[in-house]
């Protein structure tokens, strides 16, 4: 069987995520969305509120689960038994991060990363944007995220 992890920060979940998991579900047996915590952004959203927004998005999708990440991601896809790390390219400042995460893994563990690239509608969106819009007022972030993600996101910047 095979097991990919999925991980991100997912603060929020955007539209560009949830196409890389749908893809990602139809080439592997098992995808694992990690829900980490990046160390360098203040979280608008619980790491247990995202599983719960990101579960609700992708309910649909059979063979996805969506739990919290702790620790390296190469330890963690060991208790999951993932031999595969799934990651969105947006433009060359990802590849670049990416690729020497990427090589970072496979030092440490026997993993292999596969970079999927965002469809063209995806690549100017951002979490980092999307929680911008959200914060000024803007009613049509429905064009980033999906709508429950809308409405958790209004509720919590108004």
């Amino acid at each position: 069987m095979s097991i990919a992890l999925f991980p991100g920060s997912f603060d929020p979940l955007t539209k560009g995520h949830l196409d890389i998991i749908q893809r990602a579900s139809q080439l592997f047996d098992h995808v694992v969305v990690g829900v980490g915590h990046n160390t360098s952004k203040q979280a608008l959203f619980t790491p247990e509120e995202k599983v719960d927004l990101i579960s609700t998005v992708v309910a649909d999708l059979p063979n996805v689960d969506v739990t919290i990440m702790h620790g390296l991601t190469v330890q963690f896809m060991s208790e999951i038994g993932a031999k595969f790390i799934v990651r969105g390219l947006r433009n060359s400042k990802d590849f670049e991060y990416e690729r020497d995460i990427a090589g970072v893994n496979s030092a440490l563990a026997d993993v292999e990363t596969i970079l999927l690239l965002a469809k063209p509608e995806n690549q100017n969106i951002s979490s980092s944007m999307v929680k911008e819009i959200g914060s000024m007022g803007a009613d049509n972030m429905a064009k980033f995220v999906p709508k429950v993600v809308v409405d958790a996101l209004k509720e919590r910047l108004n």
